[in-house]
């Protein structure tokens, strides 16, 4: 096929030799099948911003650190050099997570570098090396859904002990190969312990996975993981190897609504004396 615009500075520098066809084009990027040598890899190409219909909403960017001030400032004023500098973070970001996550040992593809908003990386494929399908592209069987959910769970756990939640997995971000799910698309991937939104994020993951594999194993569908693996987490007692349950006793305790108005005027009473005194400063100032 043509060469896309975008892929071919790798191919004038001997990253990739030749562009086998298109395998995908999402919300937020393209993905090819290029050929590196006697390897087939995939390229993905993300989309410019104004292209993405996938925002870039705060409530991913939250806890993602950035090392140099100067950025932070401007990120933080939306300048337009911050918007290019928080364009820069979103991308880097999946690239950050996969080769955080390969590490960890989760099943995701494995990076080989990111250049100019592409991504290289290994093509996931199934028994007959081919392009692995989506989730969504299947059909299982009974047991096969109790299997795939299992190691899906058990891939979520060790993303999360790795200190990081998806934030949208579902059966379209995830890829069956001939040794079960590798889990793909982690640009909003968030930081587990300094995001807000991190236990609902990890919970809705994880209830999306519920009700796909509830589709083919019922049983699946009284199931709490998602409760489960973060309570377990808060508590500092997951670990990748950590035997799960599916169950998750709610905490059904009433809130002491009087207790809790009384903390609240506690606080409302502080920050009024606090004004006082800030006012009283300013007029001796004066």
């Amino acid at each position: 096929m043509k060469i896309p615009k975008r892929l071919q500075p790798l191919v004038e520098d001997g990253m990739i030799d030749a562009v086998e066809g298109q395998l995908m084009s999402g919300k937020e990027a393209n993905v090819y099948v290029v050929r590196c040598g006697d390897t087939l890899r995939c390229a993905k190409v993300f989309k410019e911003a104004s292209q993405r219909s996938f925002k870039q909403a705060v409530q991913y960017q939250e806890g993602r650190k950035v090392r140099n001030t100067r950025r932070a400032r401007a990120m933080s004023k939306k300048t337009r050099y911050g918007q290019q500098e928080q364009e820069s973070a979103w991308l880097n970001a999946e690239v950050d997570a996969l080769y955080r996550l390969a590490s960890a040992g989760v099943r995701v593809p494995e990076p080989h570098g990111f250049i100019d908003g592409v991504l290289l990386m290994e093509l996931v494929a199934d028994a007959d090396g081919d392009a692995a399908p989506r989730l969504d592209d299947c059909e299982l069987s009974e047991d096969e859904a109790l299997a795939y959910h299992a190691r899906v769970i058990r891939e979520v756990v060790r993303m999360l002990c790795a200190g990081l939640v998806h934030g949208d997995l579902s059966e379209f971000n995830v890829l069956l190969d001939a040794a079960g799910p590798v889990i793909i698309d982690l640009p909003q991937a968030v930081d587990a312990a300094g995001n807000n939104s991190a236990a609902m994020m990890l919970r809705r993951d994880v209830d999306r996975m519920r009700a796909y594999f509830g589709r083919f194993a019922p049983s699946l569908l009284d199931t709490e993981y998602g409760h489960e693996i973060w309570a377990r987490f808060e508590a500092g007692e997951l670990t990748p190897d950590s035997q799960l349950t599916g169950r998750f006793v709610h905490d059904t305790q009433q809130v002491d609504v009087d207790d809790l108005m009384a903390v609240i005027d506690d606080v409302i009473e502080e920050e009024s004396d606090r004004r006082e005194r800030a006012a009283d400063d300013d007029d001796e100032d004066r």
